[in-house]
């Protein structure tokens, strides 16, 4: 597997999306019964391979992921070949998710970097989000990314 195994939970609400995989690879319903009950390990695999297109599928969609904790929050932009970092570093209670980045910035600390992803996209941000990163719709990350540019013409 590359990623996880789906638990049982997530595999009720992707119900249908799973009973359309079984059949897009040939599995009807009663055949799916019958593999259950007689080749669990069969059974598991292909529980596996919906669990890896799953992941796959929503991990090709990610475009930012944000990592906070008291004094530091890490934004990054998540592109094709390579990951882009807005980092933003304080003395400052960082912890609060109503922080307006411009009230920030006296007495913090931004800086950048890029990097080529060590293995395979997808791979990294599962990674990542299981460290603690969140999936985050770019705005922080845009605010200081515009914030540090201003900063860098004065």
């Amino acid at each position: 597997m590359k990623y996880r195994r789906l638990n049982q939970e997530e595999l009720q609400y992707l119900e249908q999306e799973f009973v359309e995989f079984l059949v897009v690879n040939g599995i009807v319903a009663s055949e799916w019964e019958v593999i259950k009950q007689q080749e669990p390990e069969k059974a598991e695999s292909i529980i596996e391979q919906f669990s890896d297109v799953v992941f796959e599928g929503n991990l090709r969609k990610i475009k930012f992921i944000e990592h906070r904790s008291k004094h530091k929050i890490l934004c990054f932009q998540c592109n094709e070949n390579n990951i882009t970092l807005f980092g933003l570093e304080s003395d400052k209670d960082l912890s609060n998710s109503t922080i307006n980045p411009q009230e920030l910035l006296k007495g913090s600390k931004i800086y950048t970097q890029t990097k080529n992803y060590d293995t395979f996209r997808e791979q990294e941000l599962f990674k990542m989000l299981s460290e603690g990163c969140e999936i985050s719709d770019g705005t922080f990350f845009k605010t200081l990314a515009l914030v540090h540019a201003e900063s860098k013409h004065q």
